[in-house]
C-alpha cells in the first residue's frame, strides 16, 4: 500500500489531551460540567490557551471570548480553520465540542513535528457558549464571530437562572478580548455524531452535507379549571386534553412526512397540577426538525392551524410564540467530497449524511466553504457522561481531519 501524502497523527498525543482537558470540570462516575463562563470554563480556557501557545501559534481572543491560535503559511491570507467548542452541558461527555478542538490542537502538533510549510496559515478555535446551556440561544460565540448575532446583544444575556450577565462573567474570568474576527478560507468541524446512525450501520466516517433545520414552538392553552369527577367531558375546557392532541399531531406529522422529519415534545406543563382537577393552563414545546425548509415550514404550520383548531373545539384559547428558527444549512459540497475521498483513501467506510444537532459550522457556511466530519458515538448517547467514541475512531478522523487540512492549505510534503 502507497504511505498517504500528508503526515500522520499522534494517536497517543491526541488522547492524552483528551484526558487532560477531561480533568477540568471532571464528574463523579465520568463526564464533565464546564458551563460556559464558569471557573471551570476558565479553566479549560487557561489550559487551551497555553497549548496554543506552546505549539508556536498566534493567539486571539476577541470581545465575546472566542479563542483561536493562527500557525503561519507562506502567505498572508485567511487560514483554513478546525473548530469547534470546549464548554459543556452540566452532565457532558469527554468529546462533545471538545474533540474538534483537541483533533485541531493535534493536527497543528503533527505539521509541526514534519515541519511542514503550508501556502495558507492554518487556525484552531474554540467559540464560546456553543452549548447554549447557561446562557441563550446556542451558538452564541460563533454566531458573533460571523456577525449573525449582535455582540452588544450577546453581552447583555442574562443566564438562564438570573444569577449573571455574560459581559460581567467575561471580565471576570479574564476572557473579554479586543481581537477582531478573521473570515477563514475555508472552516472545518470535527465532531462525533452524537446520534446513533453510524455506529449501526458500522459506518467509520460521516461525511457531513448540511445541518437541518430547527423550529422551537412554545403552545399555551387557556382552559377552565373544574371538578374532574362532576364535570362532564363535553362542558370542560380541558386545556390538558388539548395540549395532549397537539403532541399528538406533532409525533402524527413526523410519522406522515418520514425521514428526517422529526417531532419532539420536550416539555409540557399542566396547571393547577392535581390529580382531580380539569387543567386550566397547560405549556408544551415542540421542536420540528427538517433538512428539507419548505417541508419544515409547511409541518409548523400545519401544527399551528391543528392547534387553533383543537383549542376552538374544547372551548379554550391557544398561542404559539417562536422559541428558535434555524433554516437548514447546506455545506460546500466541493469540501464534502474531499472528505469523502480522503476517507476512501485510508480505507475508512463513509457515508454522506446531514447532522440533526445544531453547531458552530452552520454560523460559517454562509460566508466560507464549510463541512464537518463525524464519527461513531456509542449507543448515541451525548450530552450525557456516558458519552464514547472508540479510540479508534477517533484517531481515524482525526487523520480525515489531518488529510483535509494538508489538501485545503496547500501543504508542501
Amino acid at each position: 500500500m502507497t504511505r498517504p501524502a500528508s503526515p500522520e497523527i499522534s494517536g497517543a498525543r491526541l488522547m492524552d489531551r483528551i484526558g487532560a482537558l477531561g480533568t477540568i470540570g471532571a464528574l463523579e462516575g465520568g463526564g464533565v460540567c464546564r458551563l460556559a463562563l464558569t471557573d471551570a470554563d476558565r479553566a479549560g480556557r487557561d489550559w487551551f490557551v497555553s497549548e496554543l501557545k506552546a505549539l508556536g501559534l498566534d493567539v486571539f481572543c476577541d470581545a465575546i471570548g472566542n479563542l483561536w491560535g493562527i500557525r503561519k503559511g507562506k502567505t498572508d491570507g485567511a487560514p483554513v480553520m478546525v473548530g469547534s467548542h470546549i464548554d459543556s452541558v452540566a452532565t457532558g461527555g469527554l468529546y462533545d465540542g471538545a474533540l474538534g478542538v483537541l483533533a485541531g490542537l493535534e493536527v497543528i502538533s503533527a505539521l509541526n513535528e514534519r515541519n511542514v510549510v503550508t501556502e495558507k496559515p492554518v487556525a484552531v478555535a474554540a467559540f464560546t457558549n456553543e452549548e447554549g446551556a447557561r446562557f441563550a440561544p446556542d451558538m452564541m460565540g460563533s454566531g458573533v464571530y460571523q456577525g449573525s448575532l449582535d455582540l452588544d446583544e450577546m453581552l447583555a444575556v442574562t443566564a438562564t437562572d438570573g444569577s449573571c450577565v455574560i459581559g460581567e462573567e467575561l471580565d471576570r474570568i479574564g476572557y473579554r478580548g479586543t481581537d477582531a474576527p478573521v473570515t477563514p478560507a475555508a472552516y472545518l468541524e470535527y465532531h462525533i455524531e452524537q446520534g446513533p446512525v453510524l455506529e449501526q450501520e458500522g459506518i467509520r466516517i460521516g461525511a457531513v452535507t448540511g445541518v437541518q433545520g430547527i423550529y422551537w414552538t412554545e403552545f399555551v392553552i387557556e382552559g377552565e379549571s373544574n371538578h374532574a369527577g362532576t364535570t362532564p367531558m363535553a362542558l370542560r375546557k380541558d386545556a390538558g386534553q388539548v395540549a395532549m392532541r397537539i403532541a399528538c399531531e406533532a409525533d402524527a406529522i413526523a410519522a406522515e412526512y418520514g425521514p428526517p422529519q422529526v417531532a419532539t415534545v420536550g416539555v409540557m406543563n399542566l396547571s393547577p397540577g392535581l390529580i382531580n382537577v380539569v387543567p386550566a393552563r397547560a405549556r408544551l414545546t415542540v421542536d420540528l426538525r427538517n433538512t428539507d425548509g419548505e417541508k419544515l415550514i409547511a409541518a409548523m404550520e400545519r401544527l399551528v392551524a391543528f392547534a387553533e383548531t383543537a383549542a376552538e373545539g374544547a372551548g379554550c384559547t391557544v398561542t404559539h410564540r417562536p422559541m428558535a428558527r434555524f433554516a437548514p444549512v447546506v455545506f460546500d459540497g466541493a469540501i464534502v467530497d474531499k472528505i469523502e475521498a480522503a476517507a476512501t483513501k485510508r480505507q475508512l467506510s463513509v457515508k454522506r449524511m446531514p447532522s440533526g444537532a445544531g453547531h458552530d459550522a452552520q454560523m460559517f457556511a454562509p460566508d466560507c466553504p464549510t463541512a464537518m466530519i463525524f464519527i461513531p458515538s456509542e449507543k448515541g448517547l451525548s450530552h450525557n457522561i456516558n458519552e464514547h467514541s472508540d479510540e479508534a475512531d477517533i484517531l481515524a478522523g482525526a487523520q480525515v481531519l489531518l488529510d483535509l487540512v494538508c489538501d485545503l492549505a496547500g501543504a508542501q510534503i
